[in-house]
This record gives C-alpha cells, sequence and structure tokens, in this order.
C-alpha cells in the first residue's frame, strides 16, 4: 500500500515530463481537437489512483503505474531516437510480410503499381520489401502530431499534469484494444518498449482496416497498404 507522499511524488514527476513533452515530442496521426475527451479520460485515470490508498484495488494501481512507466520510458525514445513511427510501421510489416514468399511479395508489389503505389524495394527479399513499404507509407502519411495536441494547450498554462494523464490513459486504452485484436503485433511492440505509442498511429490503422492484415489475402494487403499511403 502506497502512502501519501509516495503517490503525490509520483504524480508531480509525471507533471515534469508532462512539460518536457510539450516542447520536444512529435511523432505521426490525427490532429486531436476533443479536449474535453482528453480532460475526461484524465479524470478517470486520476480518480483510479485514488485505489493506491487502499489495500483492496493495490492491483489497479500497479497497473497503471507499469503504464505509466512504459509510457515515460517510450517517450524517451523519443528524445534519443526520434522517428518511432517507422519503426513501428516497420515493424508491423515485418508481422505480415513474415510468411510471405518472394513470388507473394513480387505479386503484392505489381498489384501496388497497378494502382499507382510504388514501394521503392531494390530488393524483392521480405526484409528489403518490408523497409521499403514502411518508409513508403511513413512518408506517405505526410501528417504530424505533437503530443501537445492531444493534452492540449495546458502545459504552457501552467496544468499541463492535468492533459498529460488524459493522454496516458487513451495510449493505455489504445494498447489494450491492440492486445486483443492484432496480438502478435502488440507483442511485438511490447518488446521494443513502443506500445504505448501505438495510439499516435491508431487513427490511421484504423481508417486503413490495417488490423485485417493478420487473416487477409495479398490483394487484400494491397488494399491496406494503398489507404495507409493515400
Amino acid at each position: 500500500m502506497y502512502n501519501n507522499n509516495e503517490v503525490i511524488s509520483y504524480l508531480q514527476a509525471n507533471r515534469i515530463l508532462a512539460l518536457k513533452l510539450d516542447h520536444v515530442v512529435s511523432a505521426v496521426g490525427q490532429q486531436v481537437t476533443n479536449q474535453v475527451e482528453t480532460l475526461g479520460k484524465d479524470a478517470t485515470r486520476l480518480l483510479y489512483y485514488t485505489s493506491c490508498f487502499t489495500d483492496e484495488y493495490n492491483d489497479v494501481c500497479q497497473q497503471q503505474k507499469t503504464e505509466d512507466i512504459r509510457f515515460r520510458d517510450a517517450v524517451y525514445k523519443v528524445i534519443r531516437h526520434g522517428d518511432v513511427v517507422y519503426d513501428m510501421l516497420r515493424i508491423y510489416f515485418e508481422e505480415i510480410f513474415k510468411y510471405k514468399t518472394s513470388e507473394q511479395i513480387e505479386h503484392i508489389k505489381q498489384c501496388l503499381v497497378a494502382v499507382n503505389v510504388h514501394i521503392a524495394a531494390s530488393s524483392l527479399t521480405i526484409a528489403g520489401f518490408t523497409l521499403a513499404a514502411a518508409s513508403s507509407v511513413r512518408i506517405g502519411l505526410n501528417l504530424s502530431l505533437e503530443i501537445s495536441a492531444l493534452a492540449g494547450t495546458w502545459a504552457s498554462r501552467g496544468i499541463a499534469a492535468v492533459g498529460v494523464y488524459g493522454v496516458v490513459q487513451k495510449a493505455a486504452d489504445c494498447a489494450h484494444r491492440l492486445h486483443i485484436q492484432f496480438p502478435a503485433y502488440y507483442s511485438a511492440l511490447y518488446a521494443q518498449g513502443l506500445e504505448m505509442l501505438y495510439f499516435l498511429i491508431e487513427p490511421v490503422f484504423q481508417k486503413a482496416s490495417a488490423i485485417e492484415a493478420q487473416w487477409a489475402s495479398d490483394n487484400d494487403i494491397v488494399g491496406i497498404i494503398s489507404r495507409m499511403i493515400q
């Protein structure tokens, strides 16, 4: 069971992270303008943290602390490395091309060309096509999203902690959905410490029905890639 000072210190540490996020973190996704929804998620998450003061709901508190830590570590990856969106796309294509043959890869490439989508792969190996597909989709998205766009402008107003917990809750919700919808991809992201950043690309995946690629035909995969780029 946690005492008051421990929980308060933990929340304050996340407020400092929120202030940094407002300045340095950017990635790909859909512009989020519904601040009311984020505030609602934030209030829910902060309410859940009251469980830290009761032994009966200690598991809820532990789960949220784990999510917060993994979110923090994922953000540090953005700060140190940069384009985690490309990494998440690469991992995605590694999953869907994992069991494809060279003939299937060639068929997918030719079908993409037929719909005016060109994957600049110098090699038709699975690894080569995976990297090329990830790069093409990454460039084709042509979108940008800052964490501050999700949290609104609260950080600059001195109340960033309010916004960041809405972002973390959104990240946790998206990660949970992915875990249910595409366990293999979730596990691959989790192994790289990126599952809590999936929320950045979930809107693109939803629009393209990208989750369906795990059981889709080669022609269906062509359609998914086309929708992700266009």
